[in-house]
């Protein structure tokens, strides 16, 4: 095992460099700054640094080893000429506090993505500078709150989320200090539009809902449940996280929504998971633009001497809105982030239509090749539909309920088992209205080949008795661990000898 903290090379440093042109004396330095004792850093060479790190990264698992199936949150191969479309010198070698002539170039690639997420989903305006997708939705429904306070109708306190929800939604409506009212979904799995008429009055602000759902069904009656909110004066919030099934079909816009965030880091390739780096941009309609964080980029004819640095006659800079939340980022986004997305959509254009529609075959064509295979093998009897729609959306859901009341095998020992198989397990216990669940989303990247062979593997692990799926997995180089312990006693620094 390769572990930092195991080395101890030369006392006192860890390399070698030419000596200071200034002595630590010539720079004096409060008292109270000084170290008492050395820090506690490993000390490596530099062929012992890389050993640990390239020991570290195979002990990962990413997309770019392995199947990532995880439902929910879009896990599909990055194309790396956006890589180095976003290390090139001038994107990456520049300052956000540089003047504007400085930036021209990155600026006109912002104001294209601004108006790029304004087209695919149909608002009037986006601002890039939230960092992840529940940033966006705390962004969103702050301009939302604001909106309303502006009109002065503070009695607009709550905020409507469906039981099938991402936990993020109620999570930043309750940061803004909104109350949550949820509301059931049908047996088969869709809003209630008599439970959402119940609640509905002047004392909603917003209803938060994505669509697709997250039983990957798409919502026939969202443009109802719109007119339904809009009716008693409320907004219509989107929840962007499953945009990759609809892009280019249709927008949320055309469903009555009047806010959006987007995962730039899902829907358009950016890589994800690990913790980041995500951008979550938000768009929003006409009504609600003069509140969005700032400052957002404009276009417009330049003036003196902005000529000699403008792009085919025209000025790139920031402006602020009028009734402006105030920054939500440090920066202006995550630019990194925000620049391979940009060159995934240059290089696609109208193909993310067929993106869109690869991803919603390749979801219906597992769920379809997991039932045959569950046949096949003789264990059809231990997995059922998590909703039975004839047809789903770019994820769907499976129940282990039958496994877990006949065998005692849980959704959790399923996933662990796939581990063993070679794959990262999918996304489970969630939505929580579907018992045992596990909810699949393979993405539109994937091949014929590598889907049915995971609908084999999937079938075998059902296959595998009860008391060695309580131990898996096996194969890899963590054995299973105590979720709940380490839930609850949490290690976030090195356990140094002290």
């Amino acid at each position: 095992m390769s572990h930092l903290f195991e080395h101890h090379g030369a006392p006192g440093q860890g390399y070698s460099q030419p000596a200071p042109v200034m002595k630590a004396a010539d720079i004096p330095l409060p008292t109270a700054l000084l170290r008492k004792d050395l820090p506690r850093w490993p000390r490596l060479s530099e062929p012992e640094m890389v050993r640990h790190y390239t020991w570290l990264s195979r002990r990962n698992f990413g997309i770019d080893t392995g199947f990532y199936p995880l439902g929910s949150c879009t896990m599909k191969h990055n194309p790396r000429v956006n890589e180095v479309i976003a290390q090139l010198p001038g994107i990456a070698d520049i300052h956000p506090h540089q003047p504007e002539h400085h930036l021209q170039g990155l600026l006109s690639i912002y104001h294209e993505m601004q108006y790029m997420l304004e087209v695919c989903a149909g608002m009037d305006q986006v601002t890039l500078q939230p960092v992840a997708g529940a940033q966006g939705e705390f962004t969103a429904v702050r301009c939302i709150q604001e909106y309303f306070r502006l009109r002065g109708e503070t009695q607009r306190t709550k905020v409507i989320v469906p039981d099938s929800a991402h936990g993020t939604n109620p999570a930043s409506a309750a940061m803004c200090g909104f109350e949550i009212v949820e509301i059931p979904s049908r047996v088969d799995g869709r809003i209630d539009l008599d439970a959402l008429r119940a609640v509905a009055d002047d004392t909603i602000a917003v209803m938060m809902i994505t669509n697709p759902n997250t039983l990957g069904l798409f919502e026939k009656d969202i443009l109802e449940a719109s007119s339904i909110v809009h009716s008693v004066g409320g907004q219509m919030y989107y929840d962007g996280a499953n945009f990759n099934a609809i892009l280019g079909i249709t927008s949320p816009g055309l469903m009555g929504f009047d806010a959006v965030h987007f995962n730039l880091h899902k829907t358009f390739s950016q890589p994800h998971g690990g913790g980041g780096p995500g951008s979550g941009p938000i768009g929003v309609k006409a009504h609600l633009a003069e509140f969005l964080p700032g400052p957002l980029v404009e276009k417009r004819t330049p003036v003196g001497d902005e000529s000699k640095h403008a792009i085919d006659g025209a000025w790139y800079g920031w402006y602020e809105p009028e009734h402006s939340i105030g920054k939500v980022q440090q920066w202006h986004g995550n630019a990194g982030a925000i620049i391979r997305c940009w060159a995934y959509y240059r290089r696609y254009g109208s193909g993310l239509r067929t993106m869109s529609e690869h991803a919603v075959l390749n979801a219906n064509y597992l769920r379809h090749a997991i039932h045959k295979a569950t046949k096949k093998a003789g264990v059809d009897h231990m997995v059922v539909d998590g909703a039975e729609a004839v047809v789903a959306k770019h994820e769907f859901t499976l129940s282990l309920g039958p496994a877990k009341e006949a065998f005692g095998i849980s959704a959790m020992d399923v996933a662990k088992g796939l581990l063993d198989m070679g794959y990262m397990a999918p996304t489970v216990y969630f939505p929580l209205v579907v018992p045992e669940c596990m909810m699949i989303e393979p993405t539109e990247t994937e091949s014929l080949d590598t889907l049915d062979t995971f609908a084999t593997h999937f079938a075998e692990v059902l296959q595998v008795d009860a008391e060695t799926l309580h131990a898996a997995p096996i194969t890899t180089p963590v054995r299973r661990v105590d979720e709940v312990y380490a839930a609850r006693n949490l290690c976030l620094r090195h356990p140094f000898d002290e």
